[in-house]
């Protein structure tokens, strides 16, 4: 190895935007900061269109190499009926020869690896290269919390969780409730269960942990991982370095504005409401009636990202192939909607299908509000570009996501009902939307739009020079530095 050289990191990704795009935020602050050489290994769903629009704009990058990994067949080791979080485990799982390969083959010899929450089983091939590993959990404090903590829970609870009288108390830090548990502990009888156990006992054997939040924004959580009352359950460092989002400029790669850009340059100031349920979520033809109803109603601008139904589940669309054409799916979706809908708000709305620029939208100045599945790569779109939000949980930690969104950090307002189980109506649809909007409350001003602005100059401080974020990424690169160095 040439201690001469800048070390050589290795990222490894599962399927997915929401794994892929953390994983790439993190790679550019390694370069950009420590100037790193940086390798990221994505294995590929193979089926999502914006993922590998991502991954063809990744891969003309000039900062780092990225090596696509094709997904294994796994048909034959689950049911049909097996969830997303079992699929994307086994997945991994199976492709440790392939990861294997392509870690012990790259141009330069890796000086550590980082694999995020589903390549957790791939520490072992650090493990086996005598080089520093790190899991990077892509999402925030509260939910590594009771990933850590799960393994105890699991003895000290007998039953389903969701069968409790009494929240989840997790030593340090806010109490889950049994509605807001991430998918994973909803049936402690699926696989997706002991796959979830099988991640948190991986956690001690890495040598830190990344999270994608700050100190500022999660103090008493990032305390209770660090030295409170859940270090001793870790047994590693924690080191808070987020947020780390998309920049517009890595999402769209067009010179020429998008029509959904050029439609927004016409609307007012914070006017308008964007729709959209991320790259995985879908609604129902019934919920999405609701939701073009209660847009209507609300007398809101709107730019409402339309997928149709997979009827499988609210997050089936994951690992959908998406093999009908445009115009037959547009078709489909059309005929669920309201009739007339679209000749009554061509003025006032825009309804895109399937994927829009979310970052470069979010950061226009005509976004006052988001509709959001409540994923936290969303949430901190969110978040960084000062746009509150309305909290639509479908799946995954979304329902824990939205609790602390409304909850703890006052940047968002949720429905009565959890979506997805429920129908949410046009009513509480509209009146959630103008409730966003409002400058005043009650003679008061909204509290939920001047919060999201407070964060967002917290978030800027933490990724800035000498703040909390930059901070610890520092420590992190040091703790590779010096293993590079004496190897």
């Amino acid at each position: 190895m040439d201690f001469h050289k800048p070390p050589h990191i290795v990222l490894l990704s599962s399927p997915g935007l929401g794994h892929l795009i953390p994983i790439i935020e993190l790679a550019k602050r390694f370069i950009i900061h420590h100037k790193f050489n940086l390798t990221i290994l994505a294995v590929t769903s193979q089926t999502s269109h914006a993922e590998s629009q991502i991954l063809k704009s990744a891969t003309n990058s000039s900062l780092y190499t990225i090596i696509q990994i094709p997904s294994p067949n796994i048909s034959s080791l689950l049911p049909t009926s097996a969830t997303v979080s079992t699929r994307l485990s086994v997945t991994m799982r199976q492709a440790i020869p392939s990861i294997k390969s392509a870690l012990t083959n790259t141009p330069l010899p890796p000086s550590a690896l980082i694999v995020d929450i589903f390549g957790t089983e791939s520490l072992t091939l650090a493990q086996e290269l005598n080089i520093p590993k790190f899991i990077y959990v892509a999402s925030h404090a509260w939910f590594l919390s009771l990933i850590v903590y799960s393994p105890i829970l699991d003895k000290q609870i007998e039953g389903q969780y969701v069968d409790q009288k009494e929240p989840l108390k997790i030593p340090g830090c806010k109490p889950v409730r049994p509605e807001d548990l991430i998918d994973s502990m909803l049936d402690r009888n699926d696989s997706q269960y002991k796959e979830s156990l099988i991640v948190a006992e991986k956690f001690p054997e890495s040598d830190a942990v990344l999270v994608n939040t700050w100190d500022e924004l999660q103090q008493r959580e990032v305390k209770a991982l660090t030295n409170g009352e859940l270090s001793g359950v870790l047994k590693v460092p924690v080191f808070a370095v987020g947020p780390l989002v998309r920049q517009p400029e890595s999402e769209t790669g067009q010179l020429k504005k998008p029509v959904i850009i050029q439609w927004l340059d016409k609307q007012p100031r914070e006017s308008v409401i964007f729709v959209s349920f991320g790259s995985g979520g879908t609604v129902s033809y019934e919920q999405m009636k609701e939701i073009a109803f209660g847009l209507e109603l609300s007398e809101q601008r709107f730019i409402w990202v339309v997928r149709a139904s997979t009827g499988g589940g609210v997050d089936t669309a994951f690992f959908t192939t998406g093999s009908s054409s445009f115009n037959d799916e547009l078709d489909e979706i059309r005929k669920h909607l309201p009739e007339g809908f679209e000749e009554r708000n061509k003025k006032v709305g825009l309804l895109v299908q399937n994927w829009a620029p979310q970052v470069t939208v979010l950061k226009h100045p005509s976004i006052g509000g988001f509709i959001t599945h409540s994923g936290w790569g969303s949430v901190l779109e969110s978040i960084t570009n000062g746009v509150p939000m309305i909290a639509w949980p479908l799946y995954a930690e979304q329902r824990m996501n939205a609790a602390l969104l409304v909850e703890e950090l006052g940047v968002a307002v949720r429905t009565t009902v959890v979506p997805g189980k429920n129908v949410v109506g046009r009513e509480e649809i509209a009146s959630l939307v103008r409730n966003v909007f409002l400058l005043e409350q009650n003679g008061k001003r909204n509290h939920v739009r001047e919060r999201v602005r407070e964060i967002k100059i917290s978030a800027e401080k933490a990724l800035s020079q000498g703040g909390s974020s930059y901070t610890a990424l520092s420590e992190v690169a040091n703790m590779i530095v010096h293993k590079h160095r004496f190897y």
